[in-house]
């Protein structure tokens, strides 16, 4: 059986709680991504410094936003910030299969069994492990192998799952964000730290 590669270029940049918005914005005005994309860097849409980072920028926010259906979408542009940061972190777990699995493997699961706090020994432990089966954890160099581990915990207090302390915060999705994320099924719920129970009451 041959196993998946994770993609593993989330270096930086949070979950873009203030950029989103305005790729999602250009997106739903041209329905076109690669338009999208070009519009952003060559009008600096984003008003980064270098035209490299508008490159880098751009590329990543429109990856992950085209993990996001239309609906979503333009439930992003008028969501709370709190929604956002959930629709956000969503389209990152769909993007990166790695970020996913620990939010299922690893967040839930030590919220299930009421482990109140998430530390980096956690997420080390997650990463050696999956290490095992993916030897492109391996092959990364330790430097970027720490930003992965920073940048996660970065958006994992950005979109409002844990504290600056790291405590683990309950999802507290809107009737709006559920019904949407409802509509791919109960897969698509694992993602946050929420009970079975809570998990059935979304789906209705």
């Amino acid at each position: 059986m041959t196993i998946e590669r994770y993609r593993l270029s989330f270096t930086t940049g949070g979950i873009f709680l203030q950029e989103a918005p305005v790729v999602a914005e250009r997106y739903l005005a041209l329905r076109d991504w690669t338009q999208t994309r070009a519009e952003i860097r060559g009008q600096n849409l984003l008003q980064v410094r270098t035209a490299s980072a508008a490159l880098r920028l751009s590329k990543e926010l429109v990856a992950r936003l085209e993990c996001l259906e239309l609906p979503e979408l333009e439930e992003l542009r008028e969501a709370s910030l709190r929604d956002r940061g959930y629709l956000l972190w969503v389209a990152a777990c769909r993007r990166y299969a790695f970020i996913h699995d620990f939010a299922v493997e690893v967040l839930r699961e030590h919220h299930l069994l009421l482990r109140r706090q998430i530390s980096f020994g956690d997420y080390d432990a997650y990463y050696n492990g999956k290490a095992l089966w993916h030897t492109e954890l391996d092959e990364i160099a330790l430097s970027t192998q720490q930003k992965l581990r920073q940048n996660m915990f970065r958006m994992l207090r950005e979109a409002d799952l844990i504290s600056d302390q790291q405590h683990i915060q309950p999802a507290m999705l809107s009737p709006r964000i559920a019904q949407l994320l409802a509509r791919r099924g109960r897969e698509e719920l694992l993602i946050f730290p929420s009970t079975d129970n809570e998990i059935q009451r979304w789906l209705k």
